[in-house]
């Protein structure tokens, strides 16, 4: 009996280890051609690519892990909840798949941690914060795992690098992760890890263009290295010619660096490329080029954006913007048709959308003065928008709302012309005015602040201004106002 015994656990040895051997991990040319057009966003050509190497390679995983990259793009996109529940079902099929290779590989344990993060970002989108909390931990302690079997392994770094980075600055609605997780993330080591893997690869290495697109983004908000990232999206090697993907993130980081017309000729060269009408989110981001230059045609790009877009994220936001530009106008009886769309419609799973929403619930509408400053401020037009707001006065305003953002508007101005003491004294004052404000504004100054004795090298004053975010009982924008206070405390906190 034990002479079988030990012949059956032989032949059942025999054959996992034979199964496990068979398959392999190799970014041969058809995996890297599918990936560089995933990561163009050219779908029907990337899985072309992918089809070809299962077809001819069947056991090579590597091709199982690049083909996520069509699902995590098309719902990071377009986040069509009948497309969610589509492909739910591929993140199951592709892990059993990647579990028959051979646990002695470093890349058995990143491929499955990688899907793992790519799914948890997509469950984000989709608003299953549940579901994305518990698959970012399966994640991380894979990716901790396969750290300490292959410490030399430097392709762990782009996803470790990243998880440690947000972990640390998680806003308040999902500040439980960590503690799931146990662990404190490290902004300054995080990005480290990115930064270095991208600063010694290459294009034509596995993963690449992950790594270059997480090193602009974590610091650009992470980092607050704005004008590294910017240069990065601006460098002759940044691969946006003909490529949708980075040419939406070069937008992106426009728009938010306070480039509108850079964004709006980026924007308007993606139009020439093919699959640029598949994805309505471009029409979402060229609406907000064109507010920002205070231009109300940005209203028929809001209106394409709502009506083919099958996701909920900024539908809010876009009938509110639409709304806002009506009432500009003054066209009073179709703003308020808008206004009551914003809670017909969308999701409240972003702050942009969320505001929104307490806009049209208490039915008051901004000031028009400062509405359009703050879209030229927004799109980095400081003299036209200093030229606006310099008619007006602190006496010229009502409400303490209205007080604290004119003061906001005007530090914002005399801040991004360079004048930081001007900038300190409107932004003291919009704090002291609106601290106990529902209102963002009273925060926003605190972080700009910050942002400014930072910068100076005050590092007490800093996280002094950095914590008073954090106690304000701000409502709008709290967690992208969160989540870089907190970056800001990681980064001057942690030597």
């Amino acid at each position: 009996m034990l002479y079988r015994c030990c012949i059956i656990l032989l032949i059942v040895l025999s054959t996992t280890y034979t199964r496990a051997s068979e398959y392999y991990y190799e970014f041969s040319p058809q995996c890297q051609k599918a990936y560089e057009h995933y990561m163009a966003l050219r779908f029907s050509e990337g899985n072309a690519a992918i089809n070809i190497e299962m077809k001819t390679h069947p056991r090579n995983l590597m091709a199982v892990y690049i083909a996520n990259y069509a699902d995590c793009m098309l719902l990071l996109f377009n986040g069509d909840p009948k497309d969610y529940d589509k492909y739910y079902h591929h993140l199951d099929k592709r892990q059993a798949l990647l579990s028959l290779g051979s646990d002695s590989s470093p890349w058995y344990r990143l491929t499955k941690a990688a899907l793992y993060m790519q799914w948890a970002f997509i469950h984000v989108r989709m608003g299953e914060n549940f579901k994305a909390a518990t698959t970012f931990r399966k994640s991380y302690l894979l990716l901790k795992e396969n750290k300490k079997l292959f410490p030399d392994f430097d392709y762990n770094d782009i996803f470790l690098g990243v998880e440690e980075a947000v972990v640390g600055t998680v806003p308040d609605d999902y500040k439980w992760i960590a503690s799931v997780l146990g662990m404190r993330g490290d902004v300054k080591k995080g990005v480290a890890k990115v930064d270095a893997f991208y600063k010694k690869h290459t294009p034509a290495d596995p993963f690449y263009y992950d790594a270059l697109l997480f090193d602009v983004y974590l610091k650009f908000y992470m980092l607050s290295q704005q004008e590294e990232a910017w240069a990065m999206v601006n460098n002759a090697t940044y691969p946006s010619q003909n490529n949708l993907l980075f040419s939406f993130v070069k937008a992106n980081i426009a728009l938010n660096y306070r480039k509108a017309e850079d964004a709006l000729i980026t924007i308007t060269q993606m139009q020439q490329i093919a699959g640029y009408g598949h994805i309505p989110a471009f029409d979402y981001e060229m609406g907000n080029a064109l507010i920002h230059k205070a231009d109300n045609s940005a209203f028929n790009y809001y209106k394409k954006f709502v009506n083919n877009y099958r996701g909920n994220l900024f539908i809010k936001d876009a009938y509110y913007k639409m709304a806002c530009i009506q009432y500009v106008d003054g066209h009073f009886k179709e703003a308020d048709y808008y206004r009551e769309r914003i809670e017909q419609c969308g999701s409240k799973n972003v702050d942009a959308d969320r505001r929104a929403s307490r806009f049209s619930e208490e039915k008051k509408w901004p000031n028009t003065i400062l509405l359009q400053t703050s879209w030229l401020i927004d799109g980095g037009y400081y003299n036209k928008a200093y030229t606006l707001l310099a008619a007006y006065r602190e006496a010229d305003f009502a409400t303490i709302p209205e007080v604290a953002e004119y003061n906001l508007r005007m530090g914002r101005i005399y801040d991004e012309l360079g004048d930081d003491n001007k900038a300190l004294q409107y932004y003291n004052r919009s704090i002291y005015v609106g601290k106990n404000s529902r209102e963002y504004f009273a925060a926003r100054a605190s972080l700009q602040c910050a942002f400014i004795y930072e910068k100076l090298g005050n590092r007490q004053q800093a996280l002094s201004h950095f914590n008073l975010c954090l106690e304000m009982p701000v409502q709008d924008y709290k967690n992208a106002i969160t989540q870089q206070a907190k970056a800001g405390i990681n980064r001057l906190s942690i030597k």
